[in-house]
């Protein structure tokens, strides 16, 4: 896989994020170090961390023995629940940096709404002030619901760049992508493989087989296909290499379709109005 072959997606500040990236949820500090070497020895140019995680130290020296410039890696991470509020959050992001070994970061997330604490208005802008001092590139947020955005966009300046949600074949999330996309804010897909829940799927398994491909390879592309940017987690080299190997497939739109007709309204993870 040549290094230009993963795709970018514009964002609605005119920056870009490549469409496929590392997760590195629950990975500890040392190997989140060794996945994120594996993934940037790969073709990975986008890691996707968070506070929460603990491991933005191990992110960290992972990219800065890799010799590869620091503007050439795209890197995301997030202020924990405990953390939201205007001042709380500013202190999160430069403990956030300071792990990270990093001047700018090129995207900051609210992690979940956490609407108990009704603080994420204030979380947002903190992050505001953040991306006006230029110590952030980009603004968005995780696992907001359209209730949420709707409140935020109301209540604030910048429109998120992203929402990063769980979307996989049992979880589409039509509805909130959509509400985000007449607003230009990208819809970012964590757990896409359902925490390998899906990876038995008859119908994936039948398509995964007539294109020659791996389950998770098969749904990663049809992340791809539906304008969704994807960071499927792993921490075994040779499926983090596998997990970035969709690109000399396609599926036809009856395949999509095959896939779409999946949608079972399943999570995996939390719902977003009952964490934090």
């Amino acid at each position: 896989m040549t290094l230009d072959a993963v795709p970018r997606i514009r964002l609605n500040d005119g920056n870009t994020i490549p469409q496929l990236g590392l997760g590195v949820y629950k990975v500890d500090d040392d190997e989140a170090e060794r996945s994120v070497a594996a993934a940037l020895q790969a073709g990975y140019r986008h890691i996707d961390t968070a506070e929460y995680y603990a491991n933005e130290a191990g992110v960290g020296r992972a990219l800065a023995s890799s010799g590869i410039a620091r503007d050439d890696v795209y890197v995301t991470t997030k202020v924990w629940n405990d953390q939201q509020g205007f001042d709380s959050t500013l202190s999160s992001f430069d403990r956030s940096m300071t792990k990270l070994g990093f001047d700018v970061l090129d995207l900051y997330l609210i992690h979940w709404p956490a609407p108990r604490q009704d603080l994420y208005v204030d979380t947002y802008r903190a992050l505001e002030r953040l991306r006006e001092e230029g110590r952030v590139r980009s603004i968005g947020v995780s696992n907001f619901q359209v209730h949420h955005l709707e409140r935020l966009l109301g209540e604030t300046d910048v429109v998120p760049v992203i929402n990063q949600i769980e979307v996989q074949p049992w979880l589409q999330q039509r509805e909130l992508r959509d509400f985000g996309d007449t607003r230009h804010i990208v819809t970012e897909a964590w757990s896409p493989l359902a925490r390998g829940r899906i990876l038995d799927e008859p119908v994936l398994t039948t398509l995964a087989s007539a294109h020659g491909v791996s389950v998770a390879q098969l749904v990663i592309r049809w992340h791809l296909q539906s304008g969704l940017v994807v960071i499927p987690k792993s921490v075994t080299p040779s499926r983090i290499a596998e997990n970035i190997d969709v690109f000399g497939f396609e599926l036809s739109a009856d395949e999509m379709a095959s896939i779409a007709a999946l949608d079972a309204g399943e999570r995996v993870g939390s719902h977003p109005d009952e964490v934090g």
